[in-house]
C-alpha cells in the first residue's frame, strides 16, 4: 500500500490562550489545502485518517470531499504540542528570534512541553502501523503534523533521535510504500509542486 503522509497547511498564530491553543487555519492555510486537493484529485486515496488538531482536520476535509469519503480521526497522529498554550508558526519564531526557535534548533521543543521524543514516537509508529493493516493494496493520506511526519520517518529511516532531521512544508506531502512483508521504503520528501506559482507561503525554505 502507499501512505501519503501530509502536513497540515499554515494555521493562526495564537497566543495568551488559556488552555491547548489548537489554532485554525488561517486564509493562506486555507488556500493551500484547496490546491492540495486539487492536486490530490488525480489520484485515487482510498482513505483519509487526520490528527484531531483543527488545523490538520480543515486541511483534510477538502482532500475528502474531493474523493468523495469521510475524514477519520487518529488520536495517535496529533502533535506532540497538543497541549500547548500557544502555536506561533516556525517561520515567525524564526524571525522574531523567539526563545522557542532555539529550542527547536536544539532539539529541546519536545522536552520543554514535557513530552518524551521516544516514548512520542513509539506512539506514533503503532497508529501508523495499524492503518497501514487495515488498508492492504490502497493509497491512504494522513494528515498530520511535522513532529509526526518526523517521527515515522526518522523510524525507517533508523535514526536514533526521533525530535526532527528534516522541515516538512505546508501541505508537503511524503510518500512511503508499505509492503505485507514489512518493508517499508520511502518515495519521496517535501513535495510542494501544488503550492509553487501560487504566491501562497509554502514554508521555512520554500519562500512562496
Amino acid at each position: 500500500m502507499e501512505l501519503l503522509f501530509v502536513r497540515h497547511a499554515l494555521p493562526e498564530r495564537v497566543e495568551g490562550f488559556d488552555g491547548p491553543a489548537d489554532p485554525v487555519l488561517s486564509e493562506a492555510g486555507l488556500h493551500q489545502a484547496r490546491h492540495l486537493a486539487e492536486y490530490l484529485a488525480f489520484e485515487r486515496i482510498h482513505a483519509v485518517f487526520s490528527s484531531p488538531m483543527r488545523r490538520a482536520v480543515q486541511t483534510a476535509e477538502p482532500v475528502a470531499e474531493r474523493q468523495a469519503i469521510e475524514v477519520v480521526l487518529a488520536e495517535g497522529i496529533a502533535e506532540y504540542d497538543r497541549e500547548a498554550a500557544e502555536y506561533i508558526p516556525v517561520e515567525q519564531l524564526k524571525a522574531e528570534g523567539h526563545p522557542t526557535w532555539q529550542d527547536v534548533l536544539a532539539g529541546r521543543a519536545h522536552s520543554t512541553l514535557g513530552v518524551d521524543p521516544y516514548a512520542f514516537r513509539e506512539g506514533v509508529v503503532e497508529t501508523v502501523e495499524a492503518i497501514v493493516a487495515e488498508h492492504p493494496g490502497e493509497r491512504v493520506a494522513a494528515v498530520c503534523h511535522g513532529g509526526v511526519i518526523n517521527a515515522y520517518l526518522s523510524h525507517i529511516l533508523g535514526i536514533d533521535d526521533p525530535t526532527g532531521f528534516f522541515y516538512p512544508n505546508y501541505t508537503s506531502i511524503h510518500r512511503v510504500a508499505a509492503a505485507r512483508s514489512g518493508e517499508r521504503s520511502i518515495l519521496s520528501i517535501n513535495e510542494t509542486s501544488h503550492l509553487r506559482g501560487t504566491g501562497l507561503p509554502i514554508g521555512l525554505f520554500g519562500g512562496s
